[in-house]
């Protein structure tokens, strides 16, 4: 109560205090009003007198004067007429009010004087001898008389102003009657709002926050709908999630002592890069941004979306363990309407922790650097998936503007700090690191290649194969994802340029730079961390929930998450499941395959019809399959967030990653992370990166369709006690590897760097 007083009570005090400042306009606005009416009909009485008054003088009937001022004189609130000469001497007055009037009024002198009419107010002690008592305001009025065009005397109009001060103490008195109403009303009625729409609410949440930090589980209470709460309820939720969070954090750390074994975690990271870093700010650069802002129905509305990414999966934990900068393509159709003038963004949107600085591309630019030579060239070139690279000169040059753009945008963000740091992101940007190191030769640079690195012979495909290369080796540090990797970009530097090759320490010596290449499997956050507000539903609790969001019925999910490009295998995941149901028809009306297609590149001819082939063939096979409420394949062409993929990771029987040639794929790992309960298989092609990590997976060669066929029974029969075992291998891998570690070790290596690159000066 104490508290609804105290935000209450300076809205009582206001209210108040309002209500007599308008009481007492209302009062003065009140007697100017009356005064205003008497001194008009004041002047209207006098002005129909003067004609006979200067009549009369004129024939010399003074005698007639006093009848006429005792006729007028009976007027109401009159309180009588007075008719002076030229020298001041009475004429005519209205009986008994001679001895209440001063011998010569200011009013009848003033008018005779100047002449013209005066009239004015006078106060009860203006207007009294000592003797009376009982006097009362009065209004004179004064109008000049004439005789032959001279002034020849004066008309003295008195009336009663007493009945102006009764009104105006009346008004006072309803004035202040209503506003002491109006504030006893307006004061319960706040007093009832602020206790439902914020006392009360605000005091549940305060309840609640006690047993959320006293480690008791409880949902967090309804809100009362409106802009501030809401802010609260968004507020208090992320706060909720921190708690949690940190709680987590907190007993796998305590954990970790106990058991003495050595787990990255974000909070390590953080502390390492502090430390390692010395507080100087990690700049990133890649193609696709963390963020994405687009306009939404009839464009007045923006929504905030996370691009369905790898690279952005990996370098989010980063971002976030360090405060720093990360400079990417600003894609979104909104994405101008979010950035300051300087084109920056603090972001994650819930808490900001790093600078978000957005490069503009023209739709030109884009079709020919990132379309074009980007994912119709060095894409196909470098996973080998049998789609022939296409490389056309004016698509090269747009690559080589766009390159020279976000390297300049990149040094401008980092031209105050001393010995910068940059870690540049895949194959859309492999001129960057010369560039930059041209400029800084100070800056500490490396470059990740999230994409396989084909052998020597496949490279020399590329017509700028010499100029790429050159670009990659302007970087300290250049990363794969595996060590085959590795090995193919040395070859491919032993025959493209005249350089040191040191095989004994995988590094490239060239014009006095040199180039350390090494293996850093990108992994994920580890299994530890789910993604908070995730519904905890059990498997089979959760896949009844979405078999019916999808109107089918099953007893088996399996899933497959991918961009839909032809690299991954798709095609042959859906021929295998033919394939299986082929096989295995006991499986018909039991087992249904989601695919989680995100369309991808659709501007370019291959991708679109790649995603018309899928979609046809989806078609086809449910077809020639499904029933009134079963069919084998759900194909989702669109984008999901992270939230309602977990959902189908944890449903799922089994996972499907076939692709014909990966980097790594994340998708695999993330898989394994979401499996808290440690069951589920995951089916996975030998041609992708996890593969070398993940051998508890069913491993499979996606171009064998009957092997893939086979894979998927062997799945769904695997008793539970085999699919633990496997699952438990797995995530021990995912939690020993993840994303932590592998930016730990990334940025541990380029900063060991500087540091070998003082000690030789110093040599």
């Amino acid at each position: 109560m104490r508290t609804t007083l105290k935000i209450v009570l300076p809205l009582i005090v206001s209210v108040g205090s309002v209500s007599l400042l308008f009481a007492g306009y209302q009062m003065r606005n009140q007697r100017r009003i009356l005064r205003n009416d008497l001194a008009r009909r004041a002047e209207i009485l006098a002005d129909s007198l003067q004609e006979s008054v200067e009549r009369l003088l004129d024939r010399g009937q003074e005698r007639n004067l006093q009848r006429l001022v005792e006729r007028y004189g009976q007027r109401e609130r009159i309180k009588g007429i007075a008719i002076y000469d030229a020298a001041g001497h009475t004429l005519a007055i209205t009986p008994g009010l001679e001895p209440a009037l001063p011998l010569h009024p200011t009013a009848e002198t003033n008018a005779m004087r100047e002449n013209r009419a005066v009239g004015e107010f006078l106060r009860p002690e203006e207007t009294s001898t000592p003797q009376e008592s009982d006097a009362v305001p009065e209004h004179l009025y004064a109008l000049p008389l004439h005789r032959d065009d001279k002034v020849g005397g004066a008309l003295v109009l008195i009336h009663d102003a007493s009945y102006i001060e009764r009104q105006v103490a009346l008004t006072l008195r309803d004035a202040l009657l209503n506003a002491l109403v109006q504030t006893l009303l307006i004061s319960a009625l706040a007093l009832f709002l602020v206790r439902w729409t914020y006392t009360e609410p605000l005091t549940r949440i305060a309840k609640w926050v006690r047993t959320l930090r006293t480690g008791q589980p409880n949902p967090l209470p309804a809100m009362v709908q409106g802009e501030i709460m809401e802010q609260l309820h968004h507020e208090v939720t992320h706060l909720a999630r921190d708690l949690h969070s940190a709680r987590a954090a907190a007993e796998v750390e305590a954990r970790l002592r106990d058991s003495n074994a050595s787990l990255w975690t974000a909070e390590r990271l953080r502390v390492s890069l502090r430390d390692r870093l010395q507080d100087q700010p990690l700049f990133v650069v890649s193609n696709r941004e963390p963020y994405m802002h687009v306009f939404e129905g009839s464009g007045k509305t923006i929504r905030m979306i996370v691009p369905a990414s790898g690279v952005v999966t990996a370098l989010e934990p980063v971002l976030l363990a360090c405060n720093g900068t990360w400079v990417a393509n600003g894609s979104g159709s909104a994405d101008r309407e979010t950035v300051d003038i300087f084109d920056r963004l603090r972001v994650p949107p819930d808490r900001p922790s790093y600078t978000l600085r957005r490069v503009w591309l023209t739709e030109e630019e884009d079709k020919g650097y990132y379309d074009g030579f980007s994912n119709e060239g060095l894409w196909p070139l470098c996973h080998v998936a049998h789609t022939r690279p296409i490389f056309r000169p004016e698509d090269w040059l747009q690559y080589q503007r766009i390159n020279q753009r976000f390297a300049d945008t990149v040094l401008q963000e980092m031209a105050d700090v001393d010995s910068p740091i940059l870690l540049a992101q895949d194959y859309h940007l492999a001129l960057v690191p010369r560039m930059v190191k041209e400029v800084r030769p100070d800056a500490r640079v490396a470059i990740f290649w999230h994409i396989p690195w084909p052998n020597a012979e496949v490279f020399g495909i590329c017509p700028w194969q010499r100029e790429l290369i050159e670009g990659l080796l302007g970087a300290d540090l250049m990363g794969f994802h595996i060590q085959t990797h590795c090995n193919n970009f040395l070859e491919t530097v032993d025959r493209a340029l005249e350089a040191l090759t040191e095989w004994d320490r995988f590094a490239v010596s060239r014009q006095g730079h040199v180039t350390r290449v090494r293996p850093y499997p990108i992994s994920v956050a580890s299994p530890e961390n789910p993604i908070p507000d995730v519904d905890s539903a059990d498997p089979a609790a959760l896949r009844a929930a979405l078999c019916n969001e999808m109107g089918i019925e099953a007893t088996h999910l399996g899933v497959g998450v991918d961009r839909v490009d032809y690299t991954k295998g798709i095609l042959e995941r859906l021929r295998a499941l033919e394939r299986f149901f082929e096989l295995s028809p006991a499986y018909q009306q039991r087992f249904t395959f989601v695919q989680i297609g995100a369309p991808s590149r659709t501007d370019i001819e291959r991708y679109k019809n790649f995603l018309d082939e899928v979609t046809s063939e989806a078609e086809r096979i449910n077809a020639r399959f499904q029933t009134s409420r079963w069919k084998p394949i759900v194909f989702r062409k669109k984008h999901h967030s992270h939230e309602e993929i977990s959902r189908f990771y944890r449903a799922a029987s089994l996972c499907m990653v076939t692709s014909l040639h990966d980097g790594m794929n994340l998708v695999a790992k993330e898989f394994v992370a979401s499996r808290e309960d440690e069951r589920g298989v995951l089916i996975l092609s030998t041609f992708a990166g996890a593969a070398h990590e993940l051998t508890d997976a069913l491993l499979v060669n996606p171009y064998d369709i009957a092997q893939l066929a086979r894979a998927i029974h062997r799945a769904l029969e695997m008793p539970e006690q085999e699919q633990a075992e496997r699952m438990q291998r797995m995530r021990h891998t995912v939690r020993q590897h993840n994303v932590y570690r592998w930016a730990a070790h990334l940025l541990s290596d380029l900063t060991e760097i500087r540091i070998e690159l003082v000690e030789r000066a110093e040599a």
